[in-house]
């Protein structure tokens, strides 16, 4: 009789050790969640913030290349032209109806640009 009564209890036992195992499992993973959830919330940011500051690094180097070359002489003159800028001493023509003269002469001189 006491082999089958020790055998209940080193099975009872077992059955113990396994839920308090099993428990304490369960308390960890739940310690764990939280910090676990808000770094991985947290490395996502990180990647987007990096991504931003890429493009941002490229949009930034495309704008120096922009301020370059309007820094040069050539393209500061030609934005001017193109606002209706002068030099001194010369005379601004303002020619209007192009098209349609060009429209209306195009059967006598043939297409524009040849």
């Amino acid at each position: 009789m006491r082999a089958p009564a020790r055998r209940r209890r080193t099975a009872l036992r077992r059955k113990r050790l396994w839920a308090l195992l099993l428990a304490g499992c369960c308390l960890v993973g739940y310690l764990y969640y939280r910090p676990v959830k808000d770094y991985l919330q947290t490395s996502r940011q990180l990647a987007a913030r990096r991504a931003e500051v890429k493009a941002l690094a490229h949009e930034k180097a495309a704008l120096e290349r922009r301020l370059a070359a309007s820094a040069s002489g050539r393209t500061l003159i030609e934005e001017a032209r193109r606002l209706g800028y002068v030099k001194p001493g010369e005379h601004l023509f303002v020619v209007r109806g192009i098209r349609s003269w060009l429209k209306a002469h195009e059967h006598h001189h043939g297409a524009p640009g040849r």
